[in-house]
């Protein structure tokens, strides 16, 4: 009985040790999106699956887990094992502006995670009614101080990349405009088409057809380089304000702890996905120019960007709880 009892468990044993030595990955890996279908975060995620799936040899299960500005996928990602089967699609605001925005976030954008790389950037473009006198953004910037208060800015919501770049150049500029937050990018720039607000940084992508259309005047992107999408519209820093430089980026972490060995497998997949024309094309129809690097460097961009937004949060006295 003793030896049947040893036997039994020397089995159970070398499967336990087979069952740790299987390569990684050896099942699906699960990619919580902290944002609705049909999100940046969420097309960026959809786009580069089918690569993946291809590079890791199984299927990147997309799972799209919305609600409290990113914090609730954030989360999930950080109380999960870290074994690298459990991923995220990290935003600008779940780790950077969400750190400051709000007062109890239940997770440490450093501490709790394992950058694998960041993805891509997305420039907003600060656009206006036709109605507002001004034809660039020198004269933007003139007509609002002469105006204190009366100008007022559409956002998809409080604390997101849209709401503090207007804030950003409200400190930058020296200028006092108000902001209008709504539930969604859409409304937001509905509002703005409506006339219900005088300006907004809306995403590149959606404001384009209203730029060429006429229905909005565009005056120049956030990014510290022209977009390859409209290189006519110079950046912020060339129009009038130096140092300006606001984008919506996306990148790719797990929870803290994650071995070595399986961080270097997913960075090599991410990278060979991103170089791809398919992935590359269908980002850059989204708006978002694909800029991957190794975990080091997205880890360095996390730090800064908490820094860089801290000051314009605290500046503006917005608050998300």
């Amino acid at each position: 009985m003793k030896t049947m009892r040893s036997a039994t468990l020397l089995v159970c044993a070398l499967l336990s040790c087979a069952a740790h030595a299987q390569p990684y990955p050896s099942r699906p890996v699960r990619m919580l999106i902290p944002f609705t279908a049909g999100s940046a975060a969420d097309i960026i995620a959809r786009a580069m699956e089918p690569q993946l799936r291809e590079k890791l040899g199984q299927a990147v299960v997309i799972d799209n887990r919305g609600g409290a500005g990113g914090n609730i996928a954030a989360d999930m990602t950080a109380k999960s094992a870290a074994d690298g089967y459990t991923l995220m699609m990290g935003t600008i605001g779940t780790h950077a502006i969400n750190y400051s925005l709000y007062s109890k976030l239940p997770y440490h954008p450093v501490r709790d995670f394992t950058p694998i790389t960041l993805v891509g950037d997305s420039p907003n473009v600060l656009v206006t009614t036709p109605r507002v006198p001004a034809s660039n953004v020198k004269e933007f910037i003139a007509y609002a101080k002469a105006n204190p208060g009366k100008l007022n800015f559409s956002s998809s919501g409080a604390g997101t990349s849209v709401h503090l770049s207007g804030e950003l150049f409200n400190t930058m500029a020296g200028v006092k405009t108000i902001h209008v937050p709504f539930k969604g990018a859409a409304e937001s720039l509905t509002a703005l088409l409506g006339g219900q607000v005088d300006f907004s940084f809306a995403s590149l992508s959606s404001a384009i057809p209203f730029i060429k259309s006429g229905k909005l005047k565009g005056f120049a992107v956030t990014g510290a380089q022209r977009s390859p999408s409209t290189p006519e519209l110079a950046t912020m820093s060339e129009a009038g304000l130096p140092g300006f430089a606001a984008v919506a980026w996306y990148g790719i972490l797990g929870p803290a702890g994650i071995p070595q060995p399986v961080v270097t497998t997913l960075n090599k997949a991410s990278l060979s996905a991103l170089g791809t024309k398919e992935v590359q094309d269908r980002l850059f129809a989204s708006g978002v120019e694909a800029h991957p690097g190794n975990p080091e460097e997205f880890s360095r961009l996390i730090k800064s960007e908490m820094e860089k937004w801290a000051k314009v949060v605290k500046a503006s006295g917005a608050k998300a709880d």
